[in-house]
C-alpha cells in the first residue's frame, strides 16, 4: 500500500451525524491504552496523525481518514480506561454502536488486543458485540516489541482462548516500533475488503 495522501475528513462526536460515505471503510477498535493511535499512524506512514496521548481514552469521536481518496481508515473511541463518567462511557458506546449499525460502506473491524496480557472482560465484550453485528474482526496484537520471541506464540494462544475466537480468526501481531505486521495488516485489507 503506498500512502500518497491522508486527510482526516470528517470528525464525529457524540451528537454529529454519520457521513454518508461512497468509499470503502475498515475501522479500528479497541481499549484506550492498546496503542491504536500508534497502529493508525503506522499504517498510514505518518509520525502524529493520529494524536497519541500519554491519557489514555484521548479518541472520544469517531475519526475518518480518506486515504488516497481511495478509502477511509476509521478510528473508533477507545473503551475502558478512560477517566471519564459512566454516562460518557455509556455515550460512547451508543456512537460506537450507531456506526457500526448505520455504517453502509463498513467492510472490516479491526479489534486491537494487547499480545501482553490476557484479554480484558471489555475485550471479550467488544469481540462478542462486533460479531453479533455481523462482522468478523480481524485481531491485532499490538506491543509485540514489548514481548520476547519465544513468548509471541503462546500470548497469541492466550488471546484466541480468551476471546473464545471463531476458528479460522486471523490474529496479526503488530508493533509500531519495528512496524513488523504492518505489511500483513495492508494486505489482508488490499485482498479482502478494498476491492
Amino acid at each position: 500500500m503506498v500512502i500518497k495522501n491522508v486527510n482526516l475528513e470528517t470528525v464525529c462526536g457524540i451528537t454529529s451525524k454519520l457521513p454518508e460515505n461512497t468509499l470503502p471503510e475498515i475501522a479500528f477498535a479497541g481499549k484506550s491504552n492498546v496503542g491504536k493511535s500508534s497502529l493508525i499512524n503506522a499504517l498510514m506512514n505518518r509520525k502524529s496523525y493520529a494524536r497519541i496521548s500519554a491519557t489514555p481514552g484521548k479518541t472520544q469521536t469517531i475519526n475518518f481518514y480518506n486515504i488516497n481518496q481511495e478509502f477511509y481508515l476509521v478510528d473508533l473511541p477507545g473503551y475502558g480506561y478512560a477517566k471519564v463518567s459512566e454516562q460518557e462511557k455509556q455515550k460512547w458506546g451508543q456512537m460506537v454502536e450507531r456506526y457500526l449499525h448505520g455504517s453502509k460502506q463498513l467492510r472490516a473491524v479491526f479489534l486491537l488486543i494487547d499480545i501482553r496480557h490476557d484479554p480484558s472482560a471489555n475485550d471479550k465484550l467488544m469481540y462478542d458485540w462486533i460479531v453479533s453485528q455481523g462482522y468478523h474482526p480481524i485481531i491485532i496484537a499490538t506491543k509485540l516489541d514489548k514481548i520476547k520471541r519465544s513468548q509471541r506464540d503462546k500470548q497469541v494462544r492466550t488471546i484466541r482462548q480468551g476471546l473464545g475466537l471463531l476458528p479460522g480468526s486471523i490474529v496479526i501481531p503488530f508493533s509500531s516500533v519495528t512496524k513488523q505486521g504492518r505489511d500483513e495488516i495492508w494486505e489482508l485489507a488490499e485482498r479482502e475488503y478494498l476491492v
